[in-house]
């Protein structure tokens, strides 16, 4: 899925994520401290399309508006993690492994990871 978050500017930044069923709502998971994180702070707006694996989208592909936000408990993603783990398998275990490798190499402290809820859509 693609997440398109606004900058103070307006200007829109696409982003690939993983995303799972909530009941009505999505979970979108992210780094702590990506750019995303920072800009729905500021601003809950966000856009969803599919896309591919790298960010792809078809031409025509459906765009819905949405609202978003970081789950202020720093410790939600753990609660989370079977989840995304369930629907992508192999290649979200792996990413977390060097996730977790570059953090501990870069001795980086806090939540490693934060869930954004995304929770009021509207067709645009």
């Amino acid at each position: 899925m693609q997440l398109t978050t606004f900058r103070r500017s307006g200007a829109a930044v696409h982003t690939p994520v993983w995303v799972v069923p909530d009941g009505e709502g999505l979970l979108v998971t992210t780094t702590s401290g990506s750019g995303k994180v920072k800009r729905l702070r500021r601003d809950s707006r966000v856009e969803l399309r599919p896309c591919s694996r790298r960010g792809r989208v078809e031409s025509g592909a459906p765009r819905v508006a949405a609202l978003a936000a970081v789950d202020p408990d720093p410790t939600a993603h753990e609660r989370e993690a079977d989840r995304f783990a369930d629907k992508y398998g192999w290649e979200y275990r792996v990413a977390m492994v060097v996730e977790g490798v570059v953090r501990a190499v870069r001795r980086t402290a806090g939540p490693a990871r934060r869930i954004v809820r995304i929770t009021t859509h509207e067709a645009t």
